[in-house]
């Protein structure tokens, strides 16, 4: 697994506009206590609310890692940010990145890395060495959430999940599978990135043994209903070998994206599709709600949708932005 050590300064760079630093968002909302500054080049356009910083006087406070926290378009790193990255890792800190360009790809920043002792961290590559799949049975709990199709909320979701069972002071792990996420958590396996035959065996060194009552909360990726991304639902759910599944939904959303003839599947249909796959490796998973996006829907017409899911499938179900995900937990700890 990929470990990144905190105290983050997180990397805005030059960008003007704010869909781009969906990450340094995610960061801040999700990991405010590992984001302790920002790091701002002139005219940059996004402000996170920390206080600025550059990265020398973020080495003297005790700062870790620089986390590049925006995605400019084409993922790249242009010769400015290669400098200034370059002069990161000249104050000894630690640079983790998910843009698709490799640090490690950049011979200046690995050369001023080597010299002064610091990490280039890709989490967009996967650990070496991973086993294949076992099929094992280990011992503490799971869960991870699935989808209707990809881009649905999982990973919001599996994050939800994780600080409402936190708050009851029940012993969890977040458990990280995508770029986002591992740089929330600092710690995680990029499983889309991992070799199809190793993807199962990376999902069971992610979530180890554990004591009897601790739980994984593990980040689904992909969707079954999905014909570009199903194999790396398979091989995460097979090696999660999840107690529980939280299937997550958009409400409004016909088709599954970028097709035109693969309709989104019926819920208690995606529901009875993933327990069958999922009892492989685990007979006793059981579905415990549903996360609904409901954006497209006004008021009365949400609460309608939602109670009609309810009514349904006899789960809890909810819009975890608005109504949180405390009715899931429940049902998660009933049992």
């Amino acid at each position: 697994m990929h470990e990144i050590d905190a105290p983050y300064l997180l990397m805005l760079g030059d960008v003007q506009d704010v869909s781009y630093a969906k990450t340094a968002y995610g960061l801040a909302q999700w990991a405010p206590e590992r984001c302790k500054a920002q790091w701002r080049f002139p005219n940059c356009g996004v402000d996170l609310g920390l206080p600025d910083m550059t990265p020398e006087i973020a080495a003297e406070i005790g700062i870790k890692t620089v986390v590049i926290g925006v995605a400019p378009p084409g993922g790249g790193l242009s010769e400015e940010w290669q400098r200034q990255l370059g002069i990161a890792a000249q104050n000894g800190l630690d640079i983790a990145s998910g843009l698709h360009t490799k640090l490690t790809s950049v011979d200046d920043l690995v050369a001023a890395a080597a010299k002064h002792g610091t990490r280039l961290i890709d989490v967009r590559v996967p650990p070496a060495n991973l086993p294949v799949g076992s099929g094992r049975k280990r011992t503490g709990k799971r869960l991870l959430t699935v989808g209707t199709d990809c881009a649905v909320g999982k990973k919001y979701t599996a994050l939800a999940i994780t600080r409402g069972l936190r708050e009851r002071n029940v012993p969890v792990d977040f458990r990280a599978t995508g770029q986002t996420g591992i740089l929330i958590t600092g710690a995680g396996t990029p499983i889309d990135a991992v070799v199809s035959d190793f993807l199962s065996g990376a999902a069971e060194a992610l979530s180890p043994d554990a004591a009897i009552d601790h739980w994984d909360v593990i980040e689904g990726q992909g969707s079954l209903y999905n014909p570009s991304f199903a194999g790396v639902t398979v091989g995460l759910l097979h090696g999660s070998q999840p107690d529980a599944i939280v299937l997550c939904h958009e409400i409004g959303r016909d088709l599954i994206l970028d097709t035109d003839s693969y309709p989104v599947p019926d819920l208690a249909e995606a529901i009875d599709y993933y327990l069958e796959v999922g009892r492989l490796t685990n007979p006793n998973i059981r579905c415990v709600g549903v996360c609904v996006n409901s954006s497209a829907l006004g008021g009365n017409q949400r609460d309608t949708a939602i109670r009609e899911i309810q009514e349904n499938l006899g789960l809890p179900c909810v819009d975890p932005l608005i109504d949180g995900v405390e009715p899931i937990v429940n049902a998660l700890l009933d049992k």
